[in-house]
């Protein structure tokens, strides 16, 4: 008989029937460490158990989730429930229904004594944190060559700030050889000193996966690196060593690009802003200025002219004594010539005369200075020195008879 091909969603939805109506993965008890543990929003929990050797995918559903038992990363538990198929991805998955709390993982307990260790010795104290510079123009990235992380980071620097340098180290995230590898490239950027910043990048995973990031050997290199570290590793709820004692920690790679660079849109804006606050301080500066650049000018020409005005009212009042003196030395001189020339004219005057014994005759107002204009009892003045005589003529006699 030949079967027909069947969809996929009638595969799946066959496999599920098949574990399901299997009596032992219905019913199915098992010893693992948590890891990957994730509360969704919606209240279901989602994790991963795993031994030395694999793993196993769990769901908890809400109404399953007992949260007394705060059950978290690196917790031994033992779990009863059942294997079924999620049908939509064709995984499947350990369903939940009750938990044990056995002890927790040895690689938990290790991370948390390693992390007292290192605080105790001041490797997280905040005064040792570098700050990460806000301009850098080369950026050192450790990750490994391929996958997503290194495309992330590249995509986030070039889209934010093209300006930047990206240099990357290879090298292995995990495994064995892993430490190493991280170490040698912070020595490596730290002895060329090419690059402002480092990535120390990887993208999610268990703990065992991630444990690289863990090692005290790494954790010291990064503490001792001279240039910043920022700490990219795992997702959001992914905490290592590296991220307590790095100068920075990120809560993915792509976090880790945007805190190492600035967008260079928004340094633009700012600097278009600092550019109109220049301008306006400027151009405010220099209306101050010139108004007190034009105080002093008018301070300067009111000083001019007040000095212009006194000295030239003190060469008023020298002129104004010049000519006095000389006005009054004319008029000196002119009262002497004055006073001759009265004396002069006194000497001729008929006063003169008259004080020397001499009279004068008058008719009518007029002198008389001969006989032909008087004539018999005309009536006549004679001045004399002390008075005058008012005569009438009897005789009149010329010089001849």
């Amino acid at each position: 008989m030949k079967l027909r091909a069947l969809e996929i969603s009638e595969a799946n939805s066959y496999i599920k029937r098949i574990l399901t109506n299997d009596p032992i993965l219905y019913n199915l008890k098992v010893r693992g460490e948590i890891s990957n543990f994730k509360v969704h929003s919606g209240g279901n929990v989602y994790l991963s158990l795993k031994d030395e050797n694999s793993k196993i995918n769990c769901v908890i559903f809400k109404s399953n989730y007992d949260k007394s038992l705060k059950i978290d990363n690196g917790v031994k538990i033992i779990a009863n429930g059942y294997i079924s198929v999620y049908e939509r991805d064709g995984s499947y998955q350990l369903y939940i229904n009750s938990i044990e709390i056995e002890g927790i993982g040895n690689l938990y307990i290790e991370f948390n004594k390693l992390k007292d260790k290192l605080n105790k010795e001041g490797l997280f104290d905040p005064r040792y944190k570098k700050a990460i510079p806000k301009m850098p123009k080369s950026i050192g990235v450790i990750t490994s060559p391929t996958g997503a992380v290194i495309r992330d980071i590249i995509n986030v620097i070039k889209r934010r700030y093209p300006k930047v340098d990206i240099k990357l180290y290879p090298v292995n995230v995990q495994g064995s050889q892993s430490k190493d590898d991280i170490c040698e490239g912070i020595k490596f950027f730290n002895e060329r000193e090419n690059v402002d910043t480092i990535i120390l990048g990887r993208g999610g995973g268990s703990i065992e996966e991630l444990w690289s990031f863990n090692e005290e050997m790494v954790a010291r290199e990064v503490f001792n690196s001279r240039i910043p570290i920022i700490s990219a590793v795992g997702h959001e709820t992914d905490f290592t060593i590296c991220d307590f004692v790095s100068d920075m920690r990120a809560p993915t790679p792509s976090a880790g690009a945007e805190i190492a660079t600035p967008s260079l849109n928004e340094v633009n804006y700012k600097l278009e802003n600092i550019k109109n606050r220049m301008n306006k301080t400027l151009i405010s500066q220099i209306d101050v200025d010139g108004y007190r650049l034009n105080s002093a000018f008018d301070k300067i020409n009111n000083y001019i002219k007040a000095y212009i005005i006194k000295d030239k009212l003190t060469q008023i009042d020298k002129i104004y004594d010049k000519i006095v003196f000389e006005t009054e030395n004319k008029l000196s001189i002119e009262r002497e010539i004055l006073n001759k020339s009265g004396a002069i004219l006194h000497n001729l005057s008929p006063l003169a005369t008259i004080d020397r014994g001499y009279s004068i005759v008058q008719k009518d107002g007029e002198m008389v200075n001969s006989i032909k204009s008087i004539k018999s009892k005309d009536s006549i003045d004679i001045v004399l020195k002390d008075g005058n005589l008012e005569c009438t003529v009897d005789k009149i006699k010329n010089k001849e008879g």
